[in-house]
């Protein structure tokens, strides 16, 4: 603090200073002097304050926790589809849209939550959204278990996907905000050990919790854990968004030096409202305006859904066609735990040093090499999850198959979001990332719910086939962006 205001006097001395050597330099205006002298920035390139200047282990600190924040999220997408069955039969549900319904409504609120989450994350911090995120979701979870109707149920879990959806909006900004773009890779890793986990965790340890002490437990266990990981991470988490923490040094310095001209770097000029209503529009813009955003998103939104749909399908494949129980069929995920592990491995061990060979000043698009080789195992999964199925082999045959699927489909998602953090900075990268999240849980929520009748109507190998020939559309993606990614920054370039 002394050291900022013995640094916001010496600016003052220099203004001072300045209206005394006017005459020696006439092309620099008092008013532009005093301006430039006024704006208050970071003091220097090694300013401890910055968070890419913090210690390596308090910056992993901040991309461990979004990490663990997400596991506790993506654990309630999923843990609860193996007892959906026993709510319907205790609520009385009679329809199978409705209770898949019970399960993909949480993603209906990972879908609206980034719209509000994402520029009040841009105007007050990531910190603020982490807590009060986490103390709602925690509240909302509890509600779940406690429900008494159909009604309350899907009211609560819809709230509780609203509030879980914040550490799965700002965290990309975190990672932007603390790690350099040369390490990301490896930073991006381990953010997503969390949504590795936790989707493939959930159902192994939701089928046994249901079968034996009842669906409600699903939700007091991971109420559990939320409220701890949210206890430690008041201790631990810190404030990351580069332009909330300029703007506070700036409100700090004007009440210690008296000087109310001094304004942040990164300072709009523009009331909180306005600010809000500006930063609201931006993933929206970003969707629309952005063809990078667009299709990256799309693909992204239709991958991701192809997970939800296989975890929603999973407990009546094995459980009808294979005759598991409902604790055993948990043990069907396994195989989409295995193929996502491999690709968080290799892409923890590859991407950096794929990045790094590019060059001194290598171009975002590097980071979509690794999506051209795995795009392609998403579809080659689903023809082959489709009719093992459909032909009743042997029951490792199709878990083996969304192995493959697996590996594909996160080697997918983890470059593309690298890749909108590199390419629209970290800014903007809280409002891309958000555009592509709100796409995501829409298909993730809804294309489960047109599972049902497409199996029924076309049986799971022309089912999942017709998938598989859509995911074949998004073939040329990568290698368009890989191309022509940069002209295309350039030439839609989105104000925002």
């Amino acid at each position: 603090m002394a050291s900022d205001l013995e640094s916001a006097r010496e600016k003052q001395a220099v203004l001072e200073d300045s209206h005394h050597d006017q005459s020696s330099d006439p092309e620099q205006t008092a008013t532009e002097q005093e301006t430039k002298d006024n704006v208050v920035d970071w003091d220097g390139p090694d300013d401890p304050q910055n968070p890419m200047n913090w210690p390596k282990w308090k910056r992993l600190i901040q991309v461990a926790f979004g990490s663990l924040f997400l596991l506790t999220a993506n654990l309630a997408a999923t843990m609860f589809a193996p007892g959906a069955a026993t709510l319907a039969n205790d609520f009385h549900i009679t329809s199978s849209t409705i209770t898949s319904l019970t399960v993909s409504i949480y993603l209906c609120g990972f879908a609206i939550g980034p719209m509000v989450i994402a520029p009040l994350s841009e105007l007050y911090g990531r910190l603020i959204i982490y807590h009060v995120c986490n103390v709602m979701y925690v509240g909302f979870t509890i509600g779940c278990a406690l429900g008494k109707n159909t009604g309350m149920f899907l009211v609560f879990r819809f709230l509780a996907g609203c509030a879980s959806s914040g550490p799965l909006t700002v965290g990309g900004g975190t990672v932007a905000d603390v790690v350099p773009p040369a390490q990301r890779g490896s930073a991006m890793s381990l953010f997503y050990v969390g949504p590795l986990l936790g989707p493939v965790l959930g159902p192994i340890a939701g089928g046994f919790v249901s079968e034996s002490i009842g669906w409600r437990w699903t939700f007091w266990i991971i109420t559990i854990l939320a409220a701890v990981s949210f206890v430690a991470s008041v201790f631990f988490l810190r404030e990351t968004n580069a332009a909330v923490l300029l703007s506070r040094k700036a409100a700090r310095l004007r009440k210690e030096t008296g000087n109310p001209a001094l304004v942040s770097k990164m300072e709009r000029n523009l009331t909180p409202s306005q600010l809000f209503i500006l930063a609201i529009s931006r993933p929206t813009k970003l969707l629309f305006l952005s063809p990078i955003v667009l299709l990256l998103s799309l693909l992204c939104a239709f991958f991701f859904g192809l997970m939800f749909l296989l975890f929603t399908s999973f407990p009546t494949v094995f459980e009808e066609q294979y005759h598991f129980s409902a604790g055993v069929s948990g043990l069907s995920y396994l195989g989409l735990g295995i193929g996502t592990a491999a690709s968080l491995i290799a892409f923890a061990l590859l991407s950096d040093r794929m990045h790094k060979a590019l060059g001194d000043s290598p171009k975002p698009e590097g980071r979509l090499k690794p999506i051209m080789w795995a795009l392609p195992t998403v579809p080659i999964g689903m023809f082959w999850y489709g009719w093992a199925a459909e032909k009743q082999t042997h029951w490792i045959v199709p878990i083996i198959a969304t192995t493959v699927f697996g590996f594909g489909y996160l080697l997918v998602l983890m470059p593309t979001q690298l890749y909108l953090v590199d390419a629209f900075g970290a800014e903007a990268a809280a409002s891309a990332l958000a555009a592509n999240t709100i796409l995501r849980c829409l298909f993730a929520a809804f294309l489960p719910l047109a599972g049902p009748s497409l199996y029924a109507r076309l049986g799971l190998g022309w089912g999942n086939s017709v998938l598989g020939f859509i995911s074949l559309v998004f073939l040329p993606v990568p290698f368009l962006f890989y191309r022509y990614g940069g002209w295309l920054r350039e030439r839609f370039a989105v104000k925002l």
